[in-house]
């Protein structure tokens, strides 16, 4: 029955399906490589800057208009002004090399009289009624990394039903709900924790990590060969089976063989 399989027009078909299924195997597999390609790249601009950026203002980092950016998440910045203690505030459900805490923070007011929102630190366990951290008096110059506002998609996040002296999200539209001054965007970790506490690790924005729409579009790219290699197979299986059925219904007489078919009418 898959006789024709051996014929000169079926060898052809089965050299096309190869060819194909070959080539759409590699322009996969070098756009996947493509792709990991700028995901190390971009993780080794993001070492290097880290590594060799030195610290600068956070005024000057945030920009005009003052916001954080993909490429300044992770940048060490200073801020100095005075530590606001009256309004500090616990961010639960914040996890930590696998463990569950929360974040302590506490507003840093500046010379011109914005607030920056400093994590000084996080601790594990749920959070007390007030940390007993103690706050550094008078001005003081703190260094940290710059972070990403949060949202509703940050994990750990709560929209609301916190007690006094609780933040579900880091972002100024819910710091301005319940401090009397302006912040600045984004928030900063600070790199020296106080005793008790544990430095807060670099977040990544939710959605991203600063990676190129282009490298995303590789690994598109490398999904949509994998399918057209899966669709040539699936077309060749499908040509073998209707040509193995027909030969079939020829065997028990149920077509007529290809020259005893009956021409056409107007045809020679």
């Amino acid at each position: 029955m898959y006789r024709f399989l051996l014929t000169p027009r079926w060898i052809g078909i089965h050299l096309f399906a190869v060819t194909a299924v070959a080539v759409c195997l590699w322009l996969g597999t070098w756009q996947l490589g493509r792709f990991e390609e700028r995901v190390e790249t971009h993780r080794d601009t993001g070492r290097t800057a880290a590594a060799t950026t030195p610290a600068a203002p956070l005024a000057q980092v945030l920009g005009t208009p003052a916001a954080v950016r993909t490429d300044t998440v992770g940048r060490t910045v200073t801020a100095t002004g005075t530590y606001d203690p009256a309004h500090q505030l616990l961010v639960p459900q914040r996890t930590v090399d696998g463990r569950q805490g929360y974040y302590v923070l506490t507003p840093l007011r500046t010379a011109d009289g914005h607030a920056v929102a400093v994590v000084r630190g996080w601790h594990a366990g749920d959070p007390p009624t007030a940390d007993k951290s103690p706050v550094p008096t008078g001005q003081v110059t703190v260094t940290g990394r710059l972070q990403a506002p949060e949202s509703s998609s940050t994990g750990g996040a709560v929209a609301g039903g916190l007690p006094a002296g609780q933040l579900g999200m880091i972002s100024p539209a819910t710091l301005v709900n319940v401090l009397p001054y302006e912040v600045y965007d984004g928030w900063v970790a600070a790199d020296d924790a106080p005793a008790g506490l544990t430095a807060v690790p670099t977040v990544q924005p939710e959605g991203g990590n600063g990676l190129t729409l282009r490298a995303f579009q590789n690994l598109g790219y490398t999904l949509e060969w994998f399918v057209f290699a899966g669709f040539v197979v699936f077309m060749w299986f499908r040509l073998v089976r209707r040509e193995a059925e027909a030969a079939h219904d020829r065997a028990l007489g149920l077509l007529p063989a290809p020259e005893e078919r009956t021409p056409a009418p107007g045809t020679a």
